[in-house]
């Protein structure tokens, strides 16, 4: 339950501390990586408390990490890539 308020704790509070002119737009698309546990419904079961996301579903993979840091390049794409990057530092944490 920590593990999920973290996923919307904490892109709010970078969006606070780094885009704070415009920060509840920046939250909601930096929260918007949680998009990313859509591939947790095809795995089974769905949700393992002891898996570790990172390496196991296939927007968890490091190929998959590295294109969302390519993304940062591009502009129009840049606060959701870093959106994508907290989601993945998140769940990195949690299989800690």
């Amino acid at each position: 339950m920590i593990h999920l308020l973290f996923h919307v704790l904490v892109p709010g509070g970078v969006a606070y501390l780094f885009y704070r002119n415009n920060w509840l737009k920046v939250w909601a698309i930096l929260g918007a990586g949680i998009i990313l546990d859509a591939d947790h419904l095809f795995a089974v079961p769905i949700n393992d408390p002891d898996r570790c996301s990172i390496g196991f579903h296939f927007l968890h993979t490091y190929s998959a990490i590295a294109l969302y840091g390519v993304l940062l390049i591009v502009p129009k794409l840049r606060l959701l890539a870093l959106g994508f990057l907290i989601h993945m530092g998140l769940d990195y944490l949690a299989c800690l």
